[in-house]
């Protein structure tokens, strides 16, 4: 049995591996760029549309950095948020009953597009101990193959890695169920045990930055609904 060097076994890994990485990274960015313009796009439409109703309405594109863009609907915040770095699944992970992963083990190798959902005020007013909520995680490989873990429909719709290419199309149907969702997801009151007491620095800032504690669902438990993915 031949003895590899270490430098052969580097080399290998390299070739066999980092390789793949690099290539997923350059997937990624290229789709996160489809996404920005999916976005610009859809805001200034619906931009347009509302205005015609009620010129109230917020809707707003923000390029925050190559990684990072926002889109305000209304008393929302999205954020769109690409990881820089590549990931693969755990061996519990679902994906891996997928026969796409098991034939290809490399398909495996994702990069990550996380949706957060953010109260618009909290950025309005700086409140920067206001909470937001992870509402969708996008993987997508070398391959453009994706899936989604999330919330509601955000689970369920975009669980077959084997088949679902993230093209346009598809990043705009997602991009859709993401605000339909938020716009469904209405704040609720924060139990009383959470905001019974407050500190005279905060009350103090309250009337010019409104500093205590916001969130959606705050003090409440906040799930992926879904994990079969095929």
């Amino acid at each position: 049995m031949e003895n590899k060097s270490p430098e052969s076994l580097i080399i290998k890994l390299l070739k066999e591996k980092t390789c793949v990485q690099l290539d997923v990274r350059q997937r990624t960015v290229e789709i996160f760029r489809d996404m920005k313009e999916v976005l610009k796009d859809l805001a200034h439409n619906l931009s347009q549309k509302t205005a015609a109703f009620d010129k109230r309405i917020v809707i707003q594109y923000k390029e925050k950095s190559e990684f990072e863009v926002n889109l305000t609907i209304a008393e929302d915040v999205l954020v769109f948020y690409m990881q820089s770095n590549i990931f693969t699944f755990d061996r519990s992970h679902p994906v891996w009953q997928a026969s796409y992963l098991k034939n290809n083990e490399a398909n495996a190798y994702c990069g990550t597009i996380s949706i957060y959902n953010f109260l618009s005020d909290s950025f309005r007013y700086n409140r920067t101990s206001d909470l937001g909520y992870l509402i969708a995680r996008i993987f997508v490989n070398r391959e453009s193959h994706f899936f989604a873990e999330g919330k509601r429909q955000l689970g369920f719709l975009y669980n077959h890695f084997s088949t679902a290419v993230l093209d346009k199309a598809a990043i705009a149907d997602l991009i859709n169920s993401a605000i339909l969702y938020t716009l469904d997801f209405s704040p609720f009151v924060p139990p009383f045990d959470n905001v019974k007491e407050v500190s005279v620095s905060v009350m103090e800032e309250e009337s010019n930055k409104m500093q205590i504690q916001t969130g959606k669902r705050l003090g409440f438990r906040f799930n992926a609904d879904n994990d079969q993915i095929s």
